[in-house]
């Protein structure tokens, strides 16, 4: 008789839970979302979490990344065109913040952020530190090319561009779409270019 695979066994079960845990953000909310839910709905038990996971905040990331695609970009479009660039991606995050999936996910992300320092750090760590290396260095193609001034500091160029999306998104102060995201990019990048002589 064939030896049973763990490890593959192991994967299916950590997917299960990932798994249960966005469809029970986008069913129960973040609030009532609960490791019992959550072992529940996979099939497994409370302890395989625990194992796994050190809170509840810990395994939403993680199921979060796989929502997100686990930072799998490692670079931004680069055509040569600064604003084209820009708009295409913030475009296409205007998108991923409107689907509701998505959109609720973040938001217990978010919240959980908030009140855990340790998952913030992890955050930090293995989401928004990367993903700002990235636009950085998409942004430091441009000012070698001289679209954007020498003397940008590229960590506030950084929020500049993309701090206006999150904003909106997070306090529903009005829709967000991509005109607004153009908007945003053209308003940014007039203030970023290299002065006239």
């Amino acid at each position: 008789m064939p030896t049973p695979d763990v490890s593959r066994r192991s994967d299916t079960a950590r997917r299960a839970i990932l798994a249960a845990a966005l469809d029970l953000v986008a069913e129960v909310g973040y609030a009532k979302l609960t490791i019992e839910r959550i072992a529940q709905a996979a099939g497994v038990g409370k302890q395989t979490i625990y194992r796994w996971w050190p809170s509840k905040g810990a395994l939403f990331f993680d199921a979060f990344l796989t929502l997100a695609g686990d930072g799998e970009a490692a670079s931004l479009p680069d055509t040569g065109d600064l604003a084209t660039d820009i708009k295409l991606v913030l475009s296409a995050t205007v998108d991923e913040l409107n689907d509701p999936r998505f959109d609720q996910a973040m938001r217990a992300l978010h919240t959980e952020i908030v009140l855990d320092p340790a998952l913030a750090a992890d955050y930090a760590t293995r989401l928004d530190n990367p993903m700002r290396e990235i636009k950085k260095a998409r942004l430091r193609t441009a000012q070698q090319a001289g679209q954007l001034a020498a003397d940008v500091d590229l960590e506030v160029a950084v929020d500049l561009i993309w701090g206006p999306i999150l904003n909106r998104w997070l306090h529903r102060t009005a829709p967000l779409t991509s005109d607004y995201a153009h908007q945003v990019v053209d308003t940014a990048l007039r203030g970023l270019e290299p002065r006239k002589p």
